[in-house]
């Protein structure tokens, strides 16, 4: 049963953080691409000690039996908007876009860890997010945040960790859209050699109304190596992203990349991650036509590292399922794991977390079942090794008007 984890939450709650704990005998995916095996996890202080069979305790450890459930590390969405939008069809509680900056917008300074997303995202696995300005009209957008979705006001994470663009079906013509692209990049790339000041005189940045912050958020992805996350679909746009890619030396992420099977070859070469929806085989846009439940198995058999979003809003727990969908359809096991963990990790250089391995931030998921079934849900979900409450608006509401109780009319209604 499902609300298995209030009593726990209340029972070991905040003291895991300042004591030893082990996790026994569940079926670990470590998150590195490697088979699960029954294993213990020793955690202290917010790490993972160790992992292993038979482990070392003392009689001061406290011991938590899992009989073989199956052990992720927290999941981490990619991309999302999580804390930055509460209703995405009410303005006024919005703070993903800009009227006045364009690649230099970040929405690090809006999030709000209290937002009622966070919780029923964490309850379904989701223990860290990288939330993202949302499109606009421009070919580069903003730049995303990382954050550990605990709820504390005390907001950890990673302050502008990526920029956000976007080429193909979008609004006005594709060749200026790739010719501004490319533009920005090399203003970007002059920030090295020129001042600040000669580059804000230059005629295309005052006709674009470009601002400083702009430019040094530019610099920091041609100069300095920040992940720039472009989303496209079409092959020979994929091919424009990577010939981009190779002249300013782009630390480059694809995204959605519907039509990518036609030109594998030139993604596999590149070293290029990618973001796809498994779920998507549906064409939105002349862009779309090569979409395909096969995608994730046509890439993770090419090579190439695969991470997941969904287009659900505020529900992005539910890139599980599409990784399961994939799975379906011929994608690894255990690919999939290492798509909502690790490999966003190692991508987007989020630190010590992503895994379950000795030294890494605790972050760990006990599921009740296999974590790619739709069905399942966490018994316990772990951040810096401490044991989250799993209630949220949605478990709330449902306790109240199931409640058998004799209670008043108007309280139920």
């Amino acid at each position: 049963m499902r609300y298995f984890y209030l009593s726990l939450f209340f029972l070991l709650g905040t003291s895991l953080s300042s004591e030893t704990v082990l996790l026994k005998g569940g079926l670990v995916h470590s998150g590195d691409g490697n088979s699960a095996i029954i294993q213990d996890i020793l955690l202290s202080d917010n790490i993972i000690k160790a992992v292993g069979d038979n482990l070392i305790i003392d009689g001061n450890t406290r011991v938590i039996e899992l009989d073989g459930l199956p052990v992720t590390p927290g999941l981490i969405s990619p991309l999302s908007n999580l804390g930055i939008v509460e209703i995405n069809a009410l303005d006024v509680t919005r703070d993903d876009e800009s009227e006045v900056l364009t690649a230099g917008f970040s929405i690090f300074n809006a999030f709000n860890p209290h937002s009622t997303g966070i919780p029923w995202n964490r309850s379904n696995g989701i223990t860290s997010a990288i939330s993202t300005p949302s499109p606009s009209r421009a070919s580069v957008f903003g730049l995303g945040s990382y954050f550990i979705l605990d709820g504390s006001l005390e907001i950890k994470g990673l302050k502008d960790i990526a920029m956000f663009g976007r080429i193909g079906a979008t609004y006005g013509s594709r060749a200026e859209t790739l010719s501004m692209l490319d533009s920005l990049l090399d203003i970007g790339r002059m920030l090295g050699t020129t001042p600040i000041q000669e580059i804000l005189e230059l005629s295309l940045v005052e006709k674009l109304d470009i601002q400083s912050q702009d430019i040094f958020a530019l610099g920091k992805v041609v100069n300095e190596g920040l992940p720039f996350v472009l989303e496209t679909n079409r092959a020979v746009d994929i091919l424009q992203a990577l010939a981009l890619k190779e002249k300013y030396n782009l630390n480059l992420v694809l995204v959605s990349i519907e039509e990518a099977p036609m030109v594998l070859d030139r993604i596999k070469e590149s070293d290029t991650p990618v973001i796809i929806d498994p779920m998507d085989n549906i064409p939105n846009s002349f862009d779309e036509l090569g979409s395909s439940l096969e995608l994730g198995r046509i890439l993770d058999q090419a090579g190439i590292k695969i991470m997941f979003s969904t287009q659900r809003s505020h529900n992005y727990h539910l890139m599980r399922q599409g990784s399961g969908n994939a799975v379906a359809h011929g994608m690894s096991y255990e690919s999939a794991i290492a798509g909502m963990t690790k490999v966003v990790a190692d991508t987007f250089k989020l630190g010590n977390r992503g895994s379950i391995e000795s030294g890494k931030f605790a972050d760990i998921i006990v599921w009740d079942g296999d974590p790619l079934e739709p069905s399942s849900f966490p018994k316990i979900v772990m951040i810096d090794g401490v044991i989250q409450d799993l209630s949220s608006r949605s478990s709330r509401l449902t306790e109240r008007y199931t409640n058998k109780e004799d209670k008043p009319s108007s309280y139920k209604h």
